[in-house]
């Protein structure tokens, strides 16, 4: 067990400035926003602040009412506030590693849990993915993020990207897929055999297939979604 003196542990753990922009990693864990204007959030991140910074959750409507019904619809989280003004302001979630993607006129698909922050200039758009709305409580929900500017996703512990080509499908487990290449549409197939192994009952026998040219994001852990209460 490390021990400090009250010196030595501030000076470890302090806030330090690196000087990396609009998006900076304090910790691999804690994500430092420096804000001059607006930002898009995961609902509840926030664990810190300081400047004059409101906060606002995402309307009802401002997306357009099709998010609006979609949201309605899976009834899941991933709800967006906006942080707006100047200062510092730190997110979290759950202590999941955070990772940050600079996109520069691309698109990636990220499931709608491990979305953190991105900048005002992405477009996003919410997807409800029907055809697995039957099998998984909820559906599957994801975020198309696309444009140029930062954007911050989450991932239990370590994640992994699995190239998929041309005749080499990738197959994973919904619950541990944390993003796609925008190109990417998957499909849904069941596997019974796998109850067999797994008595969850959750969906280890619901599998992501994707198929053509990119790229899948999986984490080495299984991330069951839970339900918003109003």
């Amino acid at each position: 067990m490390s021990r400090f003196s009250m010196a030595e542990f501030i000076n470890q753990t302090e806030q330090k400035d690196k000087g990396e922009g609009f998006f900076e990693l304090e910790t691999p864990r804690l994500l430092e926003v420096n804000l001059d204007g607006l930002v898009w959030a995961k609902a509840g991140s926030m664990v810190a602040y300081h400047g004059k910074i409101k906060f606002e959750r995402e309307g009802i409507l401002e997306h357009g009412l099709g998010t609006a019904f979609k949201k309605a619809l899976t009834g899941e989280g991933a709800s967006l506030m906006k942080a707006n003004g100047t200062g510092k302001l730190y997110l979290a979630d759950e202590g999941k590693k955070i990772i940050i993607l600079n996109l520069q006129n691309d698109s990636i698909f990220v499931n709608g849990n491990d979305l953190l922050a991105f900048e005002p200039g992405i477009n996003w758009q919410i997807k409800l993915m029907k055809r697995i709305t039957g099998m998984m409580a909820g559906g599957l929900f994801n975020v198309r993020c696309e444009g140029s500017g930062m954007i911050a996703i989450t991932s239990h512990y370590e994640p992994l990207t699995l190239r998929v080509t041309p005749g080499q499908p990738v197959i994973t487990d919904p619950n541990a897929t944390v993003a796609w290449s925008g190109n990417l549409q998957p499909e849904f197939q069941t596997d019974i055999s796998l109850k067999t192994f797994f008595g969850r009952g959750s969906g280890e026998s619901i599998q992501m297939r994707f198929e053509g040219e990119g790229f899948v994001v999986v984490q080495p852990f299984e991330e069951v979604k839970r339900v918003e209460k109003s």
